[in-house]
């Protein structure tokens, strides 16, 4: 902020503090008695198709609202104001007729971001808006600082994000992303509920780092002495639950990841985890499908949307295995290449890909699918069979060990959803686990820890399943057309 425009907030700012103190020398500044009966959505659902005689002629009192003055006209003797709470915006006519003059007095010295409640009789002013009619009023609380942009909404991106209550407060666009975001999250519980899944709750502070191949958020827990690892996913501790006895299961949970900061990736994030025991691959992925056109249904879209510049058919789900895709997308590998470590290491290098040492031809693969064919599958496309290799929990495929019961779904060239055939041979998931052990002792730190007591849950017996994790805030972006992640957190991660 400039120092004109730091004094020049500062002047308003001291001025609004002289009025807070003859509010107090009259009494309490900050009320708590006033309680609204009505709403600015409902008044204009309930009464906007009347008349202006109709209103007249049912004389509808007795109305009263609360919410912040955004937009005030003093004119002598009688004052228009517009209201703004939770739901909207309703428009009020304050004159010396009908309340004190004394009150109509104090109320023209109030001040744009001022919260009040006011009751009054509905009508319809020469303008043919519905409008309030008061006839008492009173100060709720009083607003020290003065409200961005003069009513035009807060413009200063960062600003948005940082003080996301200034964006609620002017920008009902900003408002409408998170109201459908609550709805698109009942939708997928609901849908959940419906199918017969329990919801369960499950740790977000884990002894060891797991779940997912990621890197995780390191806390210390004092009276135990020892490190934790803050929930990478819920995934172990639901298969657990399996083991327990329950045959479906969901969290809809927070999850961290110690990863950089982008317009796709936040390090708290929100995912939706199911877990289904005697399903099969193709169940989940229909039970994907629908729960995502139920969340769209939600979200009030329509089968095809625009996401940014991409248009986006919601009804056209395909279905493709990884290889594939990388044979189609890139007419210089050959489906023997896929199994020449040669070869690909030539293709990455051509690329310019950095190759780790410790990767095999399953990593490199997927390497050359996430470069060259990812942001491609616009249209939603369940893509099967990942490499054991990038699968760590996963179930190997009966027919082609060296692939996984898997499939990721992309929309809009991103990942939305990942499941699998769930690994439940125990010697199997041990051997993987001391896999991800000599990847993080060659400096991967990414890869998991061997989860002893995973191991022990497994020997007990765990029913064969699909396993389904969603990303929340990256459907919630698909639906209110968002190109960033900060779009759909109210408060999102930002550097200091």
């Amino acid at each position: 902020m400039d120092k004109d425009n730091f004094s020049g907030e500062k002047a308003l700012i001291d001025e609004r503090r002289k009025k807070l103190e003859q509010l107090r020398n009259k009494g309490n500044a900050y009320g708590n008695s006033f309680k609204p009966e009505n709403n600015a959505k409902d008044l204009h659902e309930k009464y906007g198709e009347f008349s202006k005689e109709e209103l007249v002629e049912k004389k509808i009192k007795d109305i009263s609202v609360a919410g912040r003055i955004v937009l005030k006209r003093v004119m002598g003797n009688a004052s228009f104001a517009t209201l703004r709470d939770s739901s909207g915006d309703i428009q009020i006519y304050v004159t010396k007729n009908n309340v004190e003059e004394s009150v109509y007095e104090d109320f023209k010295t109030w001040d744009l971001g001022d919260i009040v409640g006011v009751s009054g009789t509905l009508f319809r002013t020469k303008t043919d808006e519905l409008t309030i009619d008061v006839w008492d009023l009173e100060m709720i609380t009083k607003s020290l600082r003065p409200m961005p942009e003069k009513f035009k909404g807060l413009t200063d991106i960062e600003a948005r994000y940082r003080q996301r209550y200034l964006d609620l407060m002017t920008n009902n666009d900003t408002k409408e992303v998170f109201i459908k975001r609550t709805k698109i999250i009942d939708s997928m519980r609901k849908k959940m509920n419906d199918c017969g899944y329990l919801e369960v709750e499950t740790p977000m502070m884990h002894p060891l780092a797991g779940g997912a191949v990621a890197r995780p958020f390191i806390t210390q827990h004092n009276a135990l002495g020892q490190d934790l690892y803050l929930r990478i996913a819920p995934e172990l501790y639901l298969k657990r639950l399996l083991v327990g006895g329950f045959e479906r299961v969901f969290e809809i949970n927070r999850s961290f990841r110690n990863e950089g900061l982008s317009t796709k990736h936040n390090p708290e994030f929100t995912m939706m985890e199911w877990y289904e025991a005697y399903a099969s691959m193709q169940d989940q992925m229909d039970l994907t499908k629908d729960i995502i056109l139920s969340a769209a249904a939600a979200a009030g879209c329509d089968s095809k949307i625009e996401w940014g510049d991409t248009n986006i058919n919601l009804s056209n789900f395909k279905q493709a295995t990884l290889s594939e895709l990388v044979i189609e997308y890139n007419k210089d590998i050959s489906r023997n290449d896929l199994d020449n470590k040669k070869k690909l290491e030539e293709f990455l290098k051509n690329k310019k890909i950095k190759i780790e040492k410790n990767w095999g031809t399953g990593r490199m693969i997927l390497e050359v699918f996430e470069e060259t064919v990812e942001d491609k599958l616009i249209d939603p496309t369940f893509v099967t069979e990942y490499p054991v290799e990038v699968s760590p929990l996963s179930r190997r495929n009966t027919e082609n060990p060296d692939y996984a019961d898997r499939f990721e779904l992309f929309i809009g060239g991103k990942e939305f959803a990942n499941g699998f055939c769930e690994l439940n041979d125990p010697d199997d998931q041990a051997s993987r686990f001391e896999d991800q052990v000599a990847a993080k002792d060659s400096g991967d730190k990414e890869a998991m820890d061997y989860d002893h007591d995973y191991i022990t849950a497994l020997e007990h017996g765990m029913p064969p399943a699909v396993g389904v994790g969603m990303g929340v805030d990256r459907l919630v972006m698909l639906l209110t057309n968002q190109s960033s992640i900060r779009d759909v957190l109210l408060f999102p991660q930002l550097k200091s």
